[in-house]
C-alpha cells in the first residue's frame, strides 16, 4: 500500500518533466530555424553587404510554409515575441544618461519634437490615405525613432488581429529599404549644403532610421561626425521608452476588446528591463566586454525575430495592401528630412 501511495508523485513528476520536455522540444525545432536563419543573413550581410534585417525578413518569408504545420509552428512564436523582448531591453545597454546630457539641450529638444511630430504626422496622413490609424502611427513611430527596433516594440503592445503582423512585416520592409537608401543620399546631401561635422553628424542621427545605417553614414565622413550621430540617434532609441507607453495607453480599449488586457501589465517587462539596462549602464556598473556581449546579443535576438515574423509572413498577403502603405513611409521620412535639416540650419545647431 505504501509502495502504490509513493508511486503517485513519481508518476506526476514523470509525466510534468515529459510535458515540459516536449514543450521544449517543439519550442527548440522553430527557434533553430530562425537562429539558423540568423546566421545565413547576418554571414550575407558582413561579407557582401547590406542591411542584416531585411535578409532575414526575406529569407524568412521564403520558409512560410513552416508556419502551417505544427512542428515548427511553437518555436517561431516564440522567437517573434519572447525574443523579440529580450532584444528591445538588451537595447538599452547602449547609452548612458551621461551621453545624453553631453549633447546640449538644443539636439535634444530637436529629436523630441521631431519624434513627437512625425508619430501625429503618420496618423493624419494614414487617414488622408485611406489607412488605418494603428498602420500610420506604427510607421510613423518606427520612421521616427529607431527604424526596425522601433516597430518590433511598438507592434509588441498594440492590439493583435488578423492585419496586425502583416503592417509590421510592412513597416520593417519599408524603414530599412529607405533608411539603407539615406544612408549613402543623405551624405551627399550635407556635402552639398556645407554643413559642419557636427552639424552632419546632427542631421544624420536624427534623420536615419536604423542604428546600423547612422554609424555607417556618420564614420563614412568622420570619426567626429560618427560619434555625434551615434549619440543623437541613441536619444532617438530613449525616445522608445514614452512613445511605446503612450501606445499602451492609446490602443488599451482595443486591448480589453480583444481579452489582451491579462497578458499585457502595467509597464511591459521588456520596457522595464530597457530603462534598469540604461540606469546601469548610466552608473558605469556593466563591464565593457559584458555591454559589448548584451549588444551583440541584442542584434542577434532581433534578427532572429524578424526571421520567425518573415515565416509567419506570405507575399500573397503582402501584395494585397497596394502602394499606399509606401507612399505613407516615404511622405514621413521626407518629413522628417525637412523638419531636423530646417532645424539644424535655421538654429545652427553644432555650426
Amino acid at each position: 500500500m505504501k509502495s502504490r501511495t509513493n508511486a503517485v508523485p513519481f508518476a506526476a513528476v514523470r509525466t510534468y518533466f515529459r510535458g515540459s520536455l516536449g514543450h521544449y522540444r517543439a519550442v527548440g525545432r522553430g527557434l533553430l530555424v530562425c537562429v539558423t536563419i540568423a546566421l545565413a543573413t547576418t554571414f550575407i550581410a558582413d561579407h557582401y553587404g547590406g542591411p542584416t534585417l531585411l535578409y532575414a525578413l526575406l529569407f524568412g518569408m521564403s520558409l512560410h510554409f513552416l508556419s502551417e504545420e505544427g512542428r515548427c509552428r511553437e518555436g517561431i512564436e516564440f522567437a517573434s515575441r519572447t525574443v523579440l523582448r529580450l532584444g528591445v531591453a538588451l537595447l538599452g545597454a547602449r547609452m548612458t544618461f551621461e551621453q545624453v546630457g553631453g549633447l546640449g539641450l538644443g539636439p535634444v529638444m530637436m529629436v523630441v519634437g521631431s519624434v513627437v511630430l512625425i508619430i501625429i504626422l503618420g496618423g493624419l496622413l494614414s487617414k488622408a490615405l485611406g489607412l488605418t490609424r494603428e498602420l500610420g502611427l506604427l510607421t510613423g513611430g518606427a520612421v521616427a525613432i529607431c527604424g526596425a527596433s522601433a516597430a518590433l516594440a511598438l507592434s509588441a503592445v498594440m492590439p493583435r488581429n488578423q492585419t496586425s503582423e502583416r503592417n509590421t512585416i510592412l513597416t520593417v520592409v519599408g524603414v530599412t529599404t529607405l533608411s539603407t537608401m539615406a544612408m549613402v543620399l543623405y551624405p551627399l546631401i550635407a556635402g552639398v549644403l556645407s554643413l559642419s561635422d557636427t552639424q552632419i553628424g546632427i542631421f544624420l542621427g536624427g534623420t536615419i532610421h536604423d542604428v546600423a545605417q547612422v554609424v555607417g553614414a556618420g564614420y563614412m565622413i568622420s570619426e567626429e561626425t560618427g560619434d555625434v550621430s551615434t549619440l543623437v540617434k541613441l536619444v532617438r532609441v530613449a525616445m522608445l521608452v514614452p512613445v511605446v507607453m503612450v501606445f499602451m495607453w492609446l490602443f488599451r480599449k482595443s486591448r480589453q476588446e480583444a481579452g489582451e488586457t491579462a497578458r499585457m501589465p502595467l509597464l511591459p517587462g521588456f520596457l522595464v528591463g530597457f530603462v534598469l539596462l540604461v540606469l546601469v549602464n548610466s552608473l558605469g556598473a556593466i563591464p565593457q566586454p559584458m555591454n559589448d556581449a548584451m549588444t551583440t546579443l541584442s542584434r542577434w535576438c532581433l534578427v532572429t525575430a524578424i526571421a520567425a515574423l518573415g515565416i509567419k509572413t506570405s507575399f500573397q498577403k503582402l501584395a494585397v495592401v497596394g502602394w499606399r502603405p509606401v507612399i505613407l513611409m516615404v511622405l514621413e521620412t521626407l518629413l522628417l528630412l525637412g523638419v531636423v535639416l530646417s532645424v539644424v540650419i535655421l538654429a545652427g545647431l553644432g555650426a
